[in-house]
């Protein structure tokens, strides 16, 4: 095969592989703006500042139990650099280049490590995982299709002393969240 036939043929192949790629991730962003509701807007005020800004990186989110689905949908799955904050009104994510994501309060309902999930494995329990329900309702109910869905939310943080000071005021967060019910 001629040397201008096999470099056509190369950069075909790369082209259609591009593209597919391309195409399979706005597909899988379609579905999960189907399937996950899009996370509530910052308000202007979150309450006390309890921890933060802590200096790390949003890895991604995921649904709940599978840290390979990653939810691509409402800029969810844009991996990038984040400042953490605890607030008595739930946990905000100040990211570079991406949304800002707010995991409200009374929408935690875990907080634990892992050693990775989908876009990031570091071993040992390097990031810091948020539990929480997306929904729309401020109310509480959270309505059928809503209710189901559970979101995994991974942070790398960049001091692994922040790492523990970040998983006890979140778990103070829920213990407050629990006696208030």
């Amino acid at each position: 095969m001629p040397t201008r036939a096999s470099v056509t043929f190369l950069v075909l192949v790369l082209a259609m592989a591009g593209w597919g790629m391309w195409y399979g991730w706005r597909e899988r962003t379609r579905r999960s703006a189907v399937a996950v509701p899009a996370p509530p807007a910052v308000p202007d005020d979150l309450g006390a500042l309890l921890l933060g800004p802590l200096d790390g990186t949003y890895v991604s989110t995921t649904r709940s139990g599978d840290w390979l689905d990653r939810v691509s949908a409402h800029d969810l799955g844009v991996r990038s650099a984040a400042q953490v904050e605890v607030h008595t009104g739930g946990v905000l994510l100040r990211r570079q280049g991406a949304q800002d994501v707010l995991v409200p309060g009374d929408r935690l309902r875990a907080v634990g490590t892992a050693p990775g999930m989908a876009g990031k494995f570091v071993g040992g329990e390097g990031l810091v995982v948020l539990t929480w329900s997306a929904g729309d309702d401020a109310s509480g109910d959270l309505g059928a299709q809503s209710a189901a869905v559970l979101l995994d939310t991974g942070v790398r943080l960049r001091r692994k002393a922040d790492r523990v000071r970040l998983l006890e005021s979140v778990r103070t967060l829920l213990a407050d969240q629990e006696g208030a019910a």
